[in-house]
């Protein structure tokens, strides 16, 4: 079978097509035939050496895959041979034809969601699940600024809020993006660019402030972030590509949270719990990850790119 493969870290190009042998499934596994990938900006991170828990080389790439079983090992019950699933992590990688996974880390796709959108699941839901809901314990009625809306985690936070009575204020940088974020059910869309955007906020709250945000770019936006927060606001960082610089002060009489947010850090618990609310917003028609591009399994370097380089909108997926 084809899979991505990467001998040395460094810049996308490192990643190469090439014939590998196919995984079977031992006790307690599933061998998925992928039909789509999702591309993540963490990937690029563990691609280039810059990530902490780096995998041994060579690896193939890859948490996120919609496709069907197409091989299960002894013990396995929740799924079998001919079952639509997605995955959440994966043993061998999802850049690739067939990916190898075990039965935890299958999750049943309805039919009404494409394996592209299944692609789309687990990364973004899981880490707007897990920031929304595990970590900053949003409750309804409490309003999320969502700061970066139209990308991957930013629309699947946006539907959860929507759908938890959370009223959502979402920012992004393109009309296209702003357009993609109210589709998607923001009550208010803002331009993050704009210079006002922060005193727009206060406005729409009517001065008190938003009670979460949800941080995807924390080392340009954190230090103002909490200009705009609630008494008892939290800001979830989820994402940052360096330092950044804060008055803490500004922390002390809104009695302020800076949370981090790791999917991985999830208890077996917390992932069995996330992933079932997930299950039921896909079968329910809640949650509809919205894909923005698709590529060629063999164009996985120009999705890297494309992923850092670009404004995000929606999920960019790869084709086996």
């Amino acid at each position: 079978m084809k899979a991505i493969r990467v001998h040395e870290f460094g810049e996308p190009e490192v990643m190469r097509l090439e014939e590998v042998s196919e995984p079977r499934p031992g006790a307690g596994q599933v061998l998925v035939q992928v039909h789509a990938v999702g591309v993540n900006p963490v990937e690029t991170y563990i691609r280039a050496g810059a990530y902490a828990a780096a995998p041994p080389l060579p690896y193939t790439p890859g948490t996120d895959a919609g496709g069907v079983v197409a091989a299960v090992g002894p013990g396995v019950k929740r799924v079998a041979p001919g079952d639509r699933v997605y995955t959440s992590y994966t043993l061998s990688g999802s850049y690739a034809e067939k990916t190898l996974c075990l039965e935890s880390q299958v999750h049943p796709l309805p039919p009404q969601v494409s394996f592209a959108q299944g692609a789309g699941v687990n990364v973004p839901y899981a880490a707007a699940y897990r920031a929304l809901f595990q970590r900053a314990k949003a409750t309804p009625g409490e309003v999320v600024l969502v700061h970066g809306a139209s990308g991957g985690v930013g629309v699947a936070a946006t539907q959860l809020g929507r759908a938890a009575g959370l009223t959502v204020i979402g920012t992004a940088g393109t009309d296209s993006g702003r357009r993609l974020a109210a589709e998607q059910g923001a009550h208010h869309v803002l331009d993050h660019y704009a210079p006002e955007h922060l005193q727009k906020i206060m406005e729409l709250t009517e001065n008190r402030g938003v009670d979460v945000i949800l941080e995807m770019l924390a080392n340009v936006n954190l230090g103002r972030d909490l200009e705009v927060l609630a008494s008892g606001g939290r800001v979830v960082v989820i994402g940052s590509r360096g330092p950044v610089t804060i008055d803490p002060r500004l922390t002390i009489p809104r009695e302020a949270n800076i949370l981090g947010m790791y999917i991985w850090g999830a208890t077996d618990k917390e992932a069995m719990s996330l992933h079932a609310a997930l299950g039921a917003g896909l079968a329910n028609g809640t949650l509809k990850p919205a894909v923005g591009r698709e590529l060629p399994l063999a164009e996985a370097a120009r999705a890297h790119h494309e992923i850092m380089e670009t404004k995000a909108f929606g999920k960019i997926i790869l084709i086996p």
